[in-house]
């Protein structure tokens, strides 16, 4: 008979304010029909197969699986798993969150209707799993920076399984490729003084081009969407740093303008920087 285990291990320098970190590891030889679900979870929670089989209902499908997949759980999804009543699966898995964590998941190429990706079993993600998990163990202080490196690397070879099954386009050469290469490029740049124009010539694209195609993607203009991410990051800093200035808010966004960032900011918030930092303090936001 199958002998239940489990074992998991939190991280110990989590910090709630990064833009992306991994939460806990941990792995798990689970017996015949154990179920978990239907439920919700409110972080990403990737989970790779070792050995046996098992089922995985989401939304959106249901998915027949055995060693060597991968399924990913999203956010404020619905879903349940399920070991084979003769096989029990044993899988290892990796939670993580943050703002840039959808981005990580759309580079790799899952989405809400492709929530499996193949790698086999000859894949070095199970490893990279257990490194998480033993230096989550170890509680050294760098555990955050190698979790996120294992993170990276689990979700580079999810790509690579993704295209080879055609589930994304090789080398996404494509217009969602580009548009993700703007997004990228305009979250890592959005403190500095860039242009539109700067972007499209780093990307060696015309501007007329990447705008109409950004459009199409997200609804908004490349302008548009950097202004809303520098509100955005502002937002965060009159929440956490009250000792800084507007002026200095509006520089660390990449506005140096501050009258046109408090303008802006009204725009999208129906109040200024000011009101909006008096309401956060007051813990209305």
């Amino acid at each position: 008979m199958i002998q239940e285990s489990y074992s998991a291990a939190a991280n110990p320098e989590i910090s709630e304010t990064s833009e992306l970190h991994v939460l806990f590891a941990g792995e798990s030889q689970t017996v015949n029909n154990h179920r978990l679900g239907p439920k919700v979870y409110d972080y990403y929670l990737l989970h790779y197969v070792e050995e046996g089989r098992g089922s995985f209902q989401t939304e959106y499908a249901q998915y027949d699986l055995q060693a060597g997949d991968c399924f990913l759980i999203l956010p404020e999804q619905l879903v349940s798993y399920a070991s084979d009543p003769e096989n029990p699966w044993r899988y290892r898995w990796i939670a993580f969150a943050g703002v840039q964590a959808n981005l990580l998941i759309e580079r790799a190429g899952f989405t809400p209707r492709t929530a499996v990706c193949s790698p086999g079993t000859g894949s070095g993600i199970p490893s990279l799993l257990e490194q998480v998990l033993q230096t989550f163990r170890s509680k050294k202080s760098n555990s955050d920076l190698a979790s996120l490196g294992c993170l990276y690397l689990v979700m580079a070879e999810a790509e690579q399984s993704l295209v080879q099954a055609g589930a994304l386009p090789a080398g996404e050469s494509g217009v969602q490729r580009i548009v993700k290469q703007m997004i990228q490029y305009m979250a890592s740049q959005y403190a500095h003084p860039m242009s539109i124009e700067q972007m499209c010539s780093s990307l060696g694209y015309n501007r007329a081009y990447l705008s109409r195609i950004f459009k199409k993607e997200t609804g908004f203009t490349p302008v548009t969407y950097l202004l809303k991410l520098r509100i955005d990051k502002s937002r965060q800093l009159l929440r956490e740093r009250p000792e800084l200035s507007i002026e200095q808010i509006s520089s660390s966004v990449g506005l140096a303008d501050a009258l046109y960032f408090s303008r802006q900011f009204r725009r999208f918030h129906g109040q200024s920087p000011s009101e909006y930092r008096r309401d956060a303090a007051r813990g209305n936001r």
